[in-house]
């Protein structure tokens, strides 16, 4: 018998009702943090990113808010793990060598196929001390108070984030509401700082992913 294979959203969330969470292959896994659940995160060391220019700033305080991105890359069908490494070196790259920018600037991406990355150097180590954060290059004039979250793709001409990506945003977006203390109602778009498509239609999205965070965190 062929048993319905669970959402990347039930894996990632199924320690939250005290059960194991067990990691399927392809998928990603959630491990116990504390008061949240904390997804399957690929550090900068494990996508063997490239060291930043200069050293990365820490704000010296907690974020007051997420905002919410998309990359204009490619809307791949590939969704494997080796897809969003390639993924976060191209964004990283362009970063560096087109912008000239320290590092990464979003501190999150999310693949297409619902991998995390690390984007700037020492974002996931923050995240998880839940006390300070880096100083991203995501948002003119928000930098210093938000938490860039990115998502692989391009969402300005109609298309929707696939179903996996969507619920690891969900739960990226909890854990980190969770860690800091932001209230999901301060989950924003690229747009709203700025003269910009971005996030495309992920912004339309955005009271959905508000209230799914939310209902994540009870």
């Amino acid at each position: 018998m062929n048993l319905p294979q669970p959402s990347r959203r039930h894996v990632l969330l199924a320690g939250a009702a005290g059960l194991a969470a067990v990691a399927l292959p392809g998928t990603a896994h959630a491990v116990d943090a504390l008061d949240a659940i904390e997804p399957d995160i690929d550090s900068t060391s494990q996508w063997k990113a490239r060291a930043p220019r200069n050293p990365v700033e820490l704000v010296g305080r907690r974020p007051t808010m997420i905002v919410v991105h998309h990359t204009v890359s490619a809307n791949t069908s590939d969704v494997s793990r080796a897809q969003a490494h390639r993924h976060a070196h191209w964004v990283q790259d362009l970063h560096m060598d087109k912008n000239g920018w320290t590092d990464t600037g979003y501190h999150f991406l999310v693949s297409r196929g619902g991998w995390i990355t690390e984007g700037r150097h020492r974002s996931l180590g923050t995240l998880r001390g839940g006390s300070d954060f880096v100083l991203g290059a995501h948002t003119s004039g928000q930098n210093g108070a938000g938490i860039g979250i990115a998502n692989e793709g391009a969402y300005h001409d109609g298309a929707q984030p696939p179903r996996a990506q969507w619920e690891v945003l969900v739960a990226l977006c909890a854990y980190t509401c969770s860690q800091y203390g932001i209230a999901p109602s301060r989950i924003y778009g690229h747009k709203d700082f700025g003269d910009t498509l971005c996030p495309g239609v992920l912004h339309d999205k955005l009271p959905q992913l508000r209230s799914e965070v939310a209902a994540s965190m009870r």
